[in-house]
């Protein structure tokens, strides 16, 4: 039996809002293809396990991508093992969305001594591993930085004290000595890990917003599935 009146009505505010998780799908997926451009070096350079966050809110984005499927067919075919499915599905997502959130406040001064001990990681091995090797020479021409809070923590490698350099990657004067005996004038003398930590705090309020948008709607789509739910189950016509 098929939904009618006000049950109808709820039908299609959630084959809408299905659409919109669709979208919040999209944006995920965008967000974890600019955190795995924008900051792959800086996250590489500071853990295996930081590393992979761009690749978790990816796929984060694909799995609400698919979920939406179960709620726009459900809602759209009146199927109570579809709604129920995307019910389930998005409510588990919900909760696992606010208990990353809770870890993340918990855990958020850690993220600094994290990245910190990632990037001495990187200074102190520079040489030794190349994909860490590029990764931080990457990581210091794009943010413009040197060294981890600035370009004299070069100077605690020894092959680096033995000639008072520092890597070319730290140049910001194109000449084949400007790493040689480096001053403010030649190398960036801003540290890597002051530059890492503006850019992510200039990104975060945009980061914050768009989840309290997704939970928003996750809320009203989980809400709204449910009434559809029991309009289904009642076996109400559509007019």
């Amino acid at each position: 039996m098929a939904v009618e009146g006000g049950m109808k009505c709820v039908k299609f505010l959630v084959f809408i809002f299905n659409f919109i998780f669709w979208v919040c799908g999209v944006a995920l997926i965008v967000i974890g293809i600019y955190a795995q451009v924008g900051l792959g070096q800086p996250l590489a350079v500071s853990s295996s396990s930081a590393s992979s966050t761009p690749i978790a809110i990816l796929v984060l984005g694909i799995i609400i991508f698919f979920i939406s499927f179960f709620g726009c067919c459900g809602a759209w075919k009146e199927s109570y093992c579809m709604v129920t499915t995307f019910a389930v599905l998005l409510s588990i997502i919900f909760l696992v969305e606010i208990a990353a959130a809770i870890a993340g406040y918990v855990f958020k001064d850690k993220v600094r001594s994290v990245l910190e001990d990632g990037l001495w990681n990187a200074v102190r091995t520079y040489g030794e591993d190349e994909a860490l090797t590029e990764a931080m020479d990457e990581l210091q021409r794009d943010f413009m930085c040197c060294g981890v809070n600035n370009y004299t923590d070069w100077s605690t490698v020894e092959a680096f004290r033995a000639n008072s350099s520092v890597p070319r990657s730290c140049c910001r004067v194109n000449t084949t000595t400007c790493n040689v005996r480096p001053s403010p004038a030649t190398v960036y003398e801003k540290g890597c890990l002051q530059s890492i930590e503006a850019v992510m705090k200039k990104n975060i309020l945009i980061v914050a917003a768009v989840a309290l948008g997704i939970a928003f709607f996750e809320i009203l789509g989980i809400i709204f599935a449910c009434c559809l739910m029991k309009g289904i189950r009642s076996g109400y016509e559509v007019m």
